[in-house]
This record gives C-alpha cells, structure tokens and sequence, in this order.
C-alpha cells in the first residue's frame, strides 16, 4: 500500500459492521456540537459545522438529529457545552506511533479507557509529544467517482493543493484524495465542487512522516485488534498509525 495515510486506506478495506453504525452517529453528533459551539451556528459561514453536518448526512443521519446538535452546540438546549477536543498519543506493539483524538466531558475517564485498551493489546499510552512529531496535520478532500486525472490536476494547482491521490473507495467506487495545508482545507473544497467533483468529504487528518512496515501475521492481528479496541471507546472521534500492510497481509488477517 502506498499513499499518505496508511490507516486511512487499511479502514477502507475493512468492513464496518451495522452495530457500529450508533456510534458512528455518536461520534458526528459530537462533531457538529463542537463544530456549532466554536463558530457561528449557522453552516453557511461556518465551514466546520459544514463538513460536519455535510459528513452526517453521508453517513445518513436523520435531520432532527442534526438540528438537535447544533442546538445543544449552540446552547439553545442542554448539554454539549463540556465537550473539550484532546489529543492522546502512544504506541501500538513493533513501535507502531498511535495518535487519538478524543471529544469529552471528562479527561480521567478518557484517559482512563485509552490506557486500558492499550494495555489489553499490547501498546503503551504516552505523553503528549511521544509521537506527535512523526505526523503533519493536513486538510484531505476526498473525491468520489471517475477521476479525469488532467482536470483533478489543473483544479489541484488553482486550489494551491500540495499533492492527490487516486484511490479506491470500495469495490464499486474509486475516487481521489487531494491534500493541501489545514488553513487552505475550504478553498480547496470549494474550488474542487466549482470545477464538478463529488467532495464526499472535507477534514483534516494527521498524516506519518515516517512508517513501519508490518509484515508478521499475529503483530498485525494484534495491532489491528488495538485500533479497533481504541476506535470503539465513546469519546475517541479519531484515530491514525504510521504504519503499513501488504494488502495480501490485509486479506489473510481479516
């Protein structure tokens, strides 16, 4: 596998099972609160409520859940208000770098949990700092639908994008990730819908400056048994490694 984000890719190939679609309504919930809590509440001049909300209804949220938290984000109704974004860092088993960002109303009780699940699989939770420097945090557009590669290049340019790749979405989709530099993330979204692509998705993410390859089976399961364990705790809304997996490795452990 090649590409900026190792992870990103390898979650694409992993199917996300149905009951996991609570949390993912969870997780974008919280999303839109902040979102709506930092800025103004209305999306139209706030451009991180308008990925979030934008990234709801891909994940087909109901318009009343929505509504309900910008609302809360907006403090028009209860709750909400405590939420605080927090960074954590450590390491997976072969020295994998883990970075985990969290939404909570309450840091022992994360910390708590993450250091638990690190613990039960193998991985180490750390100081802030441990691993941070081997990320850079980058705006990513992705792009869904057939790519006219000349026309992804010319709109990458005018939008001042550092780089894009072409990907495969899922076994029906392919598509494009172009990344530029956080500041620059709503130019480029915007320019890119101008020109005709399907943004499916605006966000930023941490992207590896340096990875580990793995290549042991039980390593991999191991650490991929991690990730998920971290994934799955309430107020995790991210999490990224800087590590690789032969997409043959891939197939064989899940």
């Amino acid at each position: 596998m090649s590409g900026h984000s190792k992870w990103a890719t390898i979650k694409r190939q992993k199917a996300r099972v149905d009951s996991a679609k609570g949390k993912v309504f969870a997780r974008i919930s919280r999303e839109i609160i902040v979102a709506a809590r930092s800025g103004v509440p209305d999306p139209a001049g706030n451009f991180q409520l308008r990925t979030a909300i934008e990234k709801a209804k891909a994940a087909s949220i109901p318009s009343e859940n929505i509504e309900r938290a910008i609302a809360k984000g907006a403090g028009l109704s209860g709750g909400g208000s405590e939420l605080e974004a927090i960074r954590y860092e450590g390491y997976g088993i072969g020295g994998v770098a883990i970075l985990i960002e969290a939404l909570t109303d309450n840091r022992n009780r994360t910390a708590a949990d993450l250091r638990e699940a690190f613990s039960k699989n193998g991985g180490n939770l750390g100081e802030m700092g441990c691993v941070g420097w081997m990320f850079d945090e980058k705006g990513v557009c992705t792009v869904r639908g057939s790519i006219d590669e000349e026309k992804l290049l010319e709109a990458s340019l005018e939008a001042e994008a550092e780089s894009y790749e072409l990907i495969s979405i899922d076994e029906d989709n392919e598509g494009a990730e172009v990344f530029t530099t956080v500041a620059n993330l709503e130019t480029l979204s915007d320019i890119l819908k101008q020109k005709g692509f399907q943004v499916s998705q605006s966000e930023t993410r941490w992207i590896p400056s340096m990875t580990v390859e793995m290549d042991n089976p039980e390593k991999a399961r191991s650490l991929l048994k991690l990730m998920d364990a971290l994934e799955d705790l309430d107020d995790v809304q991210s999490v990224t490694a800087n590590f690789e997996m032969a997409e043959e490795l891939m197939l064989l452990i899940c």
